[in-house]
Parts: structure tokens; sequence; C-alpha cells
């Protein structure tokens, strides 16, 4: 058998092939386009790879047009850690000499010994792998809005903590379109003071609020006149000019934000297991997706519930050593399908009864906000492989069945 070793980079590629004995056949320096490409396709062909055989791949990377061309038709990819590669290169080689030929090498031989121990990229369908591009990409969208609205709020205290009190009471404060329109009509505290009602609510109307128009403006011209503590003149005239710089920014995060989630809304449902996944109680279309995202639809890449559960991190972990043990939280793991659970189980606690019970059952046993919400996200996670592998819709009493007492009782 033979197996192929892939060390990517930005312009160039290096390959290598081996045998069944760790001998190197050949070894190849391609470009990254459609030459490239080719090239690596007739060298692959050249020995024995075949649509019904083909050569197994490794490569440091499962994303880019590379890995697009190595997964047409049955090919297996491996995409292997750069971690994991390093420590195998250590038992080539205890000089700790480096080299791309070099790592493609290693990287083959790692298919060549260990390849049951490493898992192919999964066969998810072109929806599934679009809607993870799209829930991804809107992912990444709200943690950059997040982190941009979290430097306007801390730039606005230095200076102009009259317009953070004016937006508390609006939900998203910073983020909504009332909150910027008034920002750009008055970029300090000073030039607030001066807004009259008038243009108060032409702020209001340009974001396009269209009810309590008056009775807000009226409000936010009570706070804006306020007695406040300000800075220079000419350092608040400063602190406004960068200010409007970060709203720049923040408009467009929203914006990109919003685009996405509407590209969501509109791709996820296309999916067969949109409906299972939205059964489940605290799952709306966004976490759903992202969801989605993480798992993909190939029903054989993982071997059970455990193994969902701890690429997810809710499983704990065990570790052993003599007559020391201890269990813990799982670090290692998809951090994205992580950051779902959270949310997912906040979010059933309070749409599901039995998710809420079992809730409290962990935090009477003794656990911590943050662990009750990882066991039921665990529980949870369970269920949704359950389900997928049959086709089943979620079913509250089935998922958290009642007490036996409790059911004696009413029995």
């Amino acid at each position: 058998m033979i197996y192929c070793g892939i060390d990517w980079a930005e312009k160039t590629h290096d390959v290598a092939l081996v045998d069944d004995t760790g001998q190197l056949l050949a070894k190849r320096h391609i470009t990254d386009d459609a030459t490239g490409y080719k090239l690596l396709l007739d060298l692959l062909a050249e020995y024995g790879d075949t649509e019904d055989n083909p050569i197994p791949v490794a490569i440091e990377t499962s994303r880019g047009l590379l890995v697009a061309v190595l997964r047409t038709g049955n090919r297996k990819v491996f995409a292997i850690n750069p971690m994991a590669a390093a420590r195998y290169r250590d038992r080539h080689s205890v000089s700790r000499k480096k080299s791309d030929p070099g790592d493609a090498l290693v990287l083959a031989n790692i298919l060549r010994t260990d390849m049951h121990a490493h898992r192919p990229l999964p066969d998810d369908s072109d929806l599934a792998r679009a809607v993870a591009v799209l829930a991804r990409a809107q992912q990444d969208a709200t943690w950059n809005r997040q982190q941009i609205s979290n430097q306007l709020r801390s730039l606005l205290r230095e200076y102009y903590p009259s317009a953070l009190t004016a937006f508390d009471p609006w939900r998203n404060g910073l983020c909504r379109r009332e909150a910027h329109e008034l920002l750009k009509a008055a970029p300090t505290p000073t030039r607030a003071a001066r807004l009259t009602r008038a243009q108060l609510q032409a702020a209001l109307k340009r974001a396009g609020r269209q009810r309590g128009i008056e009775a807000e403006a009226e409000r936010l011209r009570e706070v804006f006149r306020a007695d406040w503590v300000h800075q220079p003149a000419l350092v608040e005239e400063a602190l406004g000019k960068q200010m409007l710089a970060l709203l720049i920014q923040l408009e467009a995060a929203c914006a990109a934000a919003d685009q996405l989630a509407e590209a969501v809304e509109e791709t996820f449902p296309q999916h067969s297991d949109s409906e299972i996944i939205l059964s489940f109680p605290g799952l709306g279309t966004q976490l759903g997706a992202r969801l989605l995202a993480e798992i993909g639809d190939d029903r054989g890449r993982f071997a059970d519930a455990r193994g969902l559960k701890a690429y997810a991190g809710s499983s704990p972990i065990t570790r052993a050593s003599g007559k020391k043990s201890s269990i813990t939280r799982r670090w290692v793991k998809n951090d994205r399908l992580n950051a779902v659970g959270y949310l997912w189980a906040f979010s059933s606690i309070t749409a599901s009864p039995g998710a809420k019970a079992h809730y409290r059952r962990r935090r009477d046993h003794g656990d911590w906000h943050a662990s009750a919400q990882r066991n039921l996200f665990n529980r949870m996670i369970g269920q949704l492989y359950h389900c997928l592998q049959h086709r089943q819709l979620f079913d509250e009493t089935v998922a958290f069945p009642a007490p036996a007492p409790i059911a004696a009782q009413a029995a």
C-alpha cells in the first residue's frame, strides 16, 4: 500500500510517497495552483491511485483548495494536528532538524504506522459544509462585534459616561442603530448637551424607531443635560474623533453579523437534519446551524455518543497515576461546539421542564453553575446523537423521564 504526506505552505507544497516498508518512493515540490494540483494527481496516478482504490493522504490542514481537490472521489484525507506531527518527527531524528520535504515524509509515515489512530476528514454533504461556512462566519462576526462594542464602551467611560447611561435601558445598547445615530450627531458630551428635542427625535427616526419617539427624546435630553464631569475641551474633541473611527468599525461588524445571520436563516432549514435539531429545547436557527457546522452530517464520523461528547468537551476526563486519581473538565475540545453547548444548556433550562429539573438536581448535588450546565449539555448532546442516528424528534418524556416515586404516585 502507498501512503502520501503533504507539507503545505502558502505558495508551494512538498509531497512524499512511501510504501509499506517506509521506503521513499517519490517526492515532489509543487506550486499552489491548478498546475501544481495536476502534477500531484498525476504523481498519485503514477503510483497506482484509482477511483476505487485511492491513495490516502496526510496533511496538516482541513481547509483550502488543495484539500478540496484531494477530497474528490473516495480518497481519505487525514488532517494531522501540527503538534502531533511534531512529536512524530522526534521518532525519526533526535537532532531536531526540520525541513519541508522531511515533514512531508513524516506525515506519510504517520499513515503507514498509525492510520488506525487517526480519523479521516468527515464525508459531509456540500449543503452541510455550506452551512458550516456561514455559521462559523456568523459566529466570528458576532464575537468581533462584541469585541469592538467592548472597546467602544471602554472608550466612552473615559470621557462620555452620559452616553452609556442614556443607552443603558436599551438591549444591546451600543449595537443599536439609535445609539449609532446619536453618537454621530453628538460625538462628545458637550455637543450632546446642546441637542434639541427636534434633533434627538430626528436621530431616533433615522435609526428606524417608530414608537415612543417624543418620550424617548425627552429622556435622552434629560440625561445628556445632567451634571457630568468633562475632559479638557481639546482632549474631549480628540476622544470624540477616536470614538467616531471606532464607531465605523462597529457599524461594519453589526452589518456583517446581521447579513450572515440572514444567510444562515435561509440555508440551514434546507438541510434534512434541521427539523431534528430544532426540535430540541433551547435551540434556534443560529445555534442549530452552529451545532450542525461542527458535528456535520456524516453519521460515521463518531463511533458512539461518547466520542461526540469528548469532541464537544462536555464529558469529564480522568487522570490516574499510581494512587492518585482526579476527574476534571476537558480542555482539549472543539471550542466552537463547546461555546454552542454553553448557550444551549442555558436556554434549555427555561425551555424544558426536564432540563431545568436536571440542572437543579446537579446544583443540589453540589455542582457549580458552569459544571451543572456542562453536565446538562453532556446529557442533551448524547440525546441529539441518538435522535440523529435514528431519525427521531426530541421527546421530553423520553429524554427526561419522571423519577420512579413520582411516576408511581401519578399512576
